[in-house]
Protein backbone atom coordinates (compact mmCIF):
# COMPACT_ATOMS: atom_id res chain seq x y z
CA UNK A 1 0.00 0.00 0.00
CA UNK A 2 1.54 3.62 -0.45
CA UNK A 3 2.95 4.78 2.11
CA UNK A 4 0.73 8.30 1.78
CA UNK A 5 -2.03 6.44 1.85
CA UNK A 6 -1.33 4.29 4.99
CA UNK A 7 -0.15 7.79 6.65
CA UNK A 8 -3.77 9.26 5.69
CA UNK A 9 -5.74 5.64 7.20
CA UNK A 10 -3.24 6.26 10.57
CA UNK A 11 -4.12 9.96 10.92
CA UNK A 12 -7.74 9.41 10.23
CA UNK A 13 -7.46 6.32 12.82
CA UNK A 14 -5.76 8.56 15.87
CA UNK A 15 -8.27 11.19 15.16
CA UNK A 16 -10.57 8.88 16.74
CA UNK A 17 -11.55 8.84 20.09
CA UNK A 18 -8.95 6.85 22.27
CA UNK A 19 -12.38 4.28 23.16
CA UNK A 20 -12.99 4.03 19.40
CA UNK A 21 -9.59 3.08 18.77
CA UNK A 22 -9.61 0.01 21.75
CA UNK A 23 -13.28 -1.00 20.13
CA UNK A 24 -11.79 -1.32 16.61
CA UNK A 25 -8.56 -3.11 17.57
CA UNK A 26 -10.15 -5.74 20.28
CA UNK A 27 -12.88 -6.58 17.59
CA UNK A 28 -10.49 -6.74 14.91
CA UNK A 29 -8.59 -8.83 17.16
CA UNK A 30 -11.23 -10.77 18.26
CA UNK A 31 -12.07 -11.85 14.60
CA UNK A 32 -8.85 -12.33 13.49
CA UNK A 33 -8.17 -14.73 16.62
CA UNK A 34 -11.20 -16.84 15.01
CA UNK A 35 -9.50 -17.08 11.84
CA UNK A 36 -6.02 -18.25 13.52
CA UNK A 37 -8.11 -21.10 15.50
CA UNK A 38 -9.84 -22.16 12.22
CA UNK A 39 -6.20 -22.05 10.66
CA UNK A 40 -4.92 -23.89 13.49
CA UNK A 41 -7.26 -26.92 13.33
CA UNK A 42 -6.74 -27.48 10.08
CA UNK A 43 -2.93 -27.94 10.42
CA UNK A 44 -2.93 -29.75 13.05
CA UNK A 45 -6.15 -31.71 11.79
CA UNK A 46 -3.74 -32.58 8.48
CA UNK A 47 -0.30 -33.43 10.87
CA UNK A 48 -2.98 -35.91 12.60
CA UNK A 49 -3.85 -37.30 9.06
CA UNK A 50 -0.41 -38.28 8.49
CA UNK A 51 0.26 -39.21 12.06
CA UNK A 52 -2.60 -41.70 11.69
CA UNK A 53 -1.83 -42.74 7.85
CA UNK A 54 2.09 -43.80 9.01
CA UNK A 55 1.12 -44.89 12.54
CA UNK A 56 4.44 -42.83 13.96
CA UNK A 57 5.18 -39.04 14.60
CA UNK A 58 7.19 -36.56 12.31
CA UNK A 59 9.28 -36.26 15.50
CA UNK A 60 10.33 -39.93 15.36
CA UNK A 61 10.74 -39.96 11.61
CA UNK A 62 12.94 -36.97 11.64
CA UNK A 63 14.99 -38.79 14.56
CA UNK A 64 15.00 -42.27 12.66
CA UNK A 65 15.03 -40.72 9.37
CA UNK A 66 12.64 -42.25 6.32
CA UNK A 67 12.56 -46.24 5.83
CA UNK A 68 15.06 -47.68 3.10
CA UNK A 69 11.82 -48.81 1.07
CA UNK A 70 9.89 -45.49 1.60
CA UNK A 71 8.49 -44.43 -1.94
CA UNK A 72 7.60 -40.95 -3.42
CA UNK A 73 4.32 -40.99 -1.85
CA UNK A 74 5.59 -41.10 2.02
CA UNK A 75 8.92 -38.24 0.81
CA UNK A 76 5.75 -36.16 -0.61
CA UNK A 77 3.37 -36.55 2.50
CA UNK A 78 6.81 -36.06 4.61
CA UNK A 79 7.15 -32.46 3.51
CA UNK A 80 3.77 -32.01 3.54
CA UNK A 81 4.05 -33.27 7.00
CA UNK A 82 7.04 -30.75 7.74
CA UNK A 83 4.45 -27.37 6.30
CA UNK A 84 1.74 -28.57 8.54
CA UNK A 85 3.55 -28.68 11.62
CA UNK A 86 5.53 -25.33 10.73
CA UNK A 87 1.98 -23.96 9.83
CA UNK A 88 0.52 -25.36 12.84
CA UNK A 89 3.54 -23.94 15.89
CA UNK A 90 3.33 -20.74 13.68
CA UNK A 91 -0.25 -19.99 14.47
CA UNK A 92 -0.17 -21.52 17.89
CA UNK A 93 2.53 -18.43 18.26
CA UNK A 94 0.08 -16.04 16.50
CA UNK A 95 -2.73 -16.80 18.86
CA UNK A 96 -0.49 -16.56 21.93
CA UNK A 97 0.21 -12.87 21.36
CA UNK A 98 -3.17 -11.91 20.00
CA UNK A 99 -5.12 -13.73 22.85
CA UNK A 100 -3.36 -11.07 25.28
CA UNK A 101 -4.87 -8.22 23.21
CA UNK A 102 -8.26 -9.83 22.69
CA UNK A 103 -8.72 -10.56 26.50
CA UNK A 104 -7.61 -7.13 27.76
CA UNK A 105 -9.73 -5.23 25.76
CA UNK A 106 -12.57 -7.37 25.58
CA UNK A 107 -14.22 -7.12 29.04
CA UNK A 108 -17.01 -5.80 31.08
CA UNK A 109 -19.55 -6.14 29.21
CA UNK A 110 -17.70 -5.63 25.28
CA UNK A 111 -17.47 -9.94 25.19
CA UNK A 112 -21.28 -10.43 25.16
CA UNK A 113 -21.16 -8.25 22.02
CA UNK A 114 -18.36 -9.60 20.01
CA UNK A 115 -20.02 -13.25 20.78
CA UNK A 116 -17.97 -14.57 23.40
Amino acid sequence: MDTAIVGQIEHDFLALPQVERQTIISYGAALRLADLRKRLFLAESKVRYFEDKYHTHLARLDTDGLPDDAGVELHEDYVMWHHWAAVADQVRNDIAALQGVVFRGLYMGDLARVGY
